[in-house]
């Protein structure tokens, strides 16, 4: 693990009004345990897609409870599920915009409030994360990922540190989850994420993610086109 100040950085000022964002998947809790032994009371946000898995929600209230979390729930804008997924299948023709509506909007919502936000995403969970830096520029708004650098082993080593409970579905073979539909379990030695959109070799974020240009990424094609 870097020797960063992790907590000075979370402390700063600088960052102004700072909420986490939380999909409550197989590493969350550590994220959580972390950021909120140095700032107790931080609004930690979770997205709620209609789509979880129910261990995905059952997970995020017994996490909520053990930690005492600030926990704020997020969902999509009814009128516009009615409108562009009135029947719950958006999914399977265009998962794309199923995360527009389902977590970008929201997301994008749920974050006004703040200067900026914080994510467990880590280098080793894939290919597209390799390069993940600690800080880094969200649109307006500054993403701070302060286990960037954390080995797989680092993050083993912290749940059994702290005795912190497992998402119930990673004995199952998920190490990366996210909405039901769009996400399968994982052989061994695969890219932790190749279970999420695996019938969409070419997408490999929900989009909540901003580049550099301030614009959301949804695919390999997505950032080809941006090119």
């Amino acid at each position: 693990m870097a020797h960063l100040d992790i907590p000075g950085l979370l402390k700063d000022t600088k960052l102004g009004r700072t909420a986490i964002v939380s999909s409550f998947g197989a590493e969350s809790v550590v994220l959580l345990h972390y950021v909120v032994s140095v700032l107790p009371d931080i609004p930690v946000l979770f997205l709620d897609t209609g789509k979880h898995f129910p261990e995905t929600l059952a997970y995020r209230d017994e996490v909520a409870d053990a930690l005492g979390l600030n926990l704020q729930v997020a969902t999509p804008d009814s009128s516009l599920l009615e409108k562009e997924d009135p029947y719950g299948v958006l999914y399977g023709r265009d998962p794309n915009a199923c995360c527009t509506i389902r977590k970008t909007f929201p997301l994008q919502d749920a974050i006004a409030p703040f200067d900026s936000w914080i994510s467990g995403r880590k280098r080793y969970q894939g290919a597209s994360r390799a390069a993940l830096p600690i800080l880094e520029r969200d649109g307006e708004k500054i993403k701070i990922n302060p286990m960037a650098s954390w080995l797989e082993s680092d993050v083993r080593a912290y749940f059994a540190r702290h005795d912190l409970p497992r998402h119930p579905l990673e004995a199952n073979g998920y190490p990366s989850i996210g909405c039901a539909p769009c996400t399968q379990p994982v052989a061994a030695g695969d890219d932790q994420r190749a279970g999420r959109w695996a019938h969409m070799p070419d997408k490999t974020e929900c989009g909540i993610h901003l580049g550099p240009d301030g614009r959301f990424v949804r695919s390999a094609q997505d950032r080809r086109e941006g090119e």
